[in-house]
């Protein structure tokens, strides 16, 4: 019997294409959009500025104060980096144009990292051009299945990914607990080749910080390496914004795996690993999201670069958003406000709870002009919802007291909203 190609294919194809729309109806952020709209509540995702974010962003014709930006130093636009990176996009184009390792090599790249070692103290440094892919790929690449990873169980979406990647054991430790760890390491170091303790050096959901000097007690003890995932530290902590070397005064080389993002401090695009010269080589040789990436493009190496530089000229600006952080959290608590246990600095949540009545916060503050995002599951655990304030050196007093009093209007308002709601629909109502 002869079939034809056409018919032989097409219930195959319907069925794949049929499979994406099933599997979004999973996804939590849009099932959670899509019952907001039916409560009517606007989208409050991927809302479209039109110039660069500082205090304030403008959306649609209009300025909100800005509590949603990773630029935390104000360096972002700096005049020295226009001029720099216009002038490196003269030289080099805007792509590098291949792979690294076959032709994509340019001088912004090995400045960038001579530039990140030096200010970190460690032999040599390697860029990606992604921040996510850095932990994944590094991750991915250096561990096996005979090795032990484990991890903060608040840890990035990237380390996690890197450590499934891995196929090595993992297990991941309670938040900031090195009792626990301990526990583990106890338990299992054991019965693996290698091991690594992987943390983030300010965690991004909750900020705060992690005892790096009894990770450094435990990873020597029990013969681990240890990763540290500095993408909100860099820059924000330390008196000169060194991250947790400074913070903490220890040896750098005590820290095997530093690692960053070139997208927040930085006010690039990308990610670096940082460590040992031995390390850092074998990762340009072998690492997939290095080897088979194309270079980071040298405009944006040449950005990251110039705001190294201003960082280290400017420790005023590490001082201001420090600041403006203790400020907003101290404001916060005295209003009686859930705070966590955000240690003030960038990073500043305000628990609220339930997910619906979080999403509705943030759109009422949206309309006073408000601009902050609102966290839910799966990003944090259903009833720890919350709206996450990044604070920028660019901030004020009178935004934060303005911000806060007005957070604390809209509260009981949008907590009546998901109520009468849930009343008026007893079934079918649950995120």
């Amino acid at each position: 019997m002869n079939i034809s190609p056409t018919s032989a294919n097409a219930p195959h194809s319907q069925d794949s294409s049929s499979t994406f729309s099933k599997a979004r109806s999973k996804l939590a952020f849009d099932r959670l959009v899509a019952l907001g709209a039916k409560m009517g509540m606007p989208n409050p995702l991927f809302l479209c500025a039109d110039r660069a974010a500082k205090a304030t962003i403008h959306i649609n014709g209009n300025d909100y104060i800005n509590f949603s930006t990773y630029d935390y130093l104000d360096i972002n636009g700096h005049p020295e980096i226009t001029a720099a990176v216009t002038k490196a996009a003269e030289t080099f184009g805007t792509s590098a144009g291949a792979s690294r390792l076959v032709g994509g090599e340019r001088t912004p790249h090995r400045e960038l990292e001579s530039a990140i070692a030096r200010f970190l103290g460690t032999e040599d440094c390697i860029v990606y051009v992604s921040g996510h892919a850095t932990n994944v790929s590094t991750i991915g690449f250096l561990f096996g299945s005979r090795d032990l990873i484990l991890y903060d169980n608040l840890a990035h979406n990237s380390l996690a990914q890197g450590a499934r990647l891995s196929n090595s054991a993992r297990f991941a430790y309670a938040h900031n607990d090195c009792n626990d760890l301990e526990r583990l390491l106890k338990a299992k170091r054991g019965e693996y080749k290698r091991a690594v303790i992987v943390t983030e050096g300010l965690f991004s959901m909750d900020g705060n910080i992690p005892d790096i000097p009894h990770l450094i007690e435990l990873k020597k003890r029990y013969d681990c390496m240890l990763m540290v995932d500095e993408a909100h530290s860099f820059g924000v902590i330390g008196e000169h914004g060194g991250g947790v070397r400074e913070y903490f005064n220890i040896d750098p080389n005590d820290v095997d795996l530093w690692m960053s993002t070139l997208s927040k401090t930085l006010c690039g695009c990308g990610g670096y690993i940082a460590g040992r010269r031995e390390l850092v080589e074998y990762l340009k040789y072998g690492s997939p999201g290095f080897v088979f990436s194309v270079g980071l493009s040298p405009v944006l190496a040449v950005a990251s670069l110039t705001a190294l530089k201003i960082l280290e000229r400017e420790p005023e600006r590490v001082h201001k958003l420090q600041h403006i952080s203790q400020y907003f959290l101290a404001y916060a608590k005295s209003k009686g406000l859930n705070t966590g246990e955000s240690q003030g600095y960038a990073i500043i949540p305000i628990i609220t709870g339930e997910s619906m009545m979080t999403g509705f916060l943030a759109t009422q503050l949206f309309r006073r002009g408000i601009y902050v995002m609102p966290i839910t599951f799966p990003a944090v655990k259903e009833g720890e919802a919350r709206l996450r304030f990044f604070l920028s050196a660019s901030q004020t007093e009178e935004n934060v007291r303005k911000t806060i009093d007005a957070l604390i209007e809209e509260m009981p308002k949008a907590q009546a909203t998901v109520d009468a709601y849930h009343a008026a629909h007893p079934e079918g109502t649950e995120f």
